[in-house]
């Protein structure tokens, strides 16, 4: 087994992320998450959909990003899974204390 590890994002049954890193294969991952093998978060909220997923060379990066993204909006993680890092930076620039900030869409809010 490599050094690395992948950071992956799923989508819930209720519409939440939940963000994780593995060394093992993602496809195993997924299928352990939505057999109910954790007690945690996606336990409840089965089935869960890879949305995204990146590969890391240490698994200390990996576990960094996952900190990172777990701290961020539900809009952050979006963009940040679309790629669209203009929409990332100005969300950022925003921050969540800026008066033109839209709310948060009515729904189950993220884990984090």
């Amino acid at each position: 087994m490599t050094e690395g590890a992948y950071l992956y994002i799923l989508r819930c049954a209720d519409g939440s992320y939940y963000i994780g890193t593995t060394r093992t294969e993602l496809e195993f991952r997924i299928a352990q998450h939505n057999a109910g093998t954790f007690d945690g978060y996606t336990k409840s909220r089965r089935p869960v959909t890879l949305v995204f997923s990146q590969w890391f060379d240490r698994i200390t990066d990996a576990i960094e990003c996952e900190r990172k993204l777990k701290k961020w909006s539900r809009a952050k993680k979006e963009a940040f899974m679309r790629g669209d890092f203009a929409e990332l930076h100005e969300l950022a620039k925003r921050g969540s204390h800026h008066p033109s900030r839209r709310p948060p869409p009515a729904g189950p809010q993220d884990e984090g």
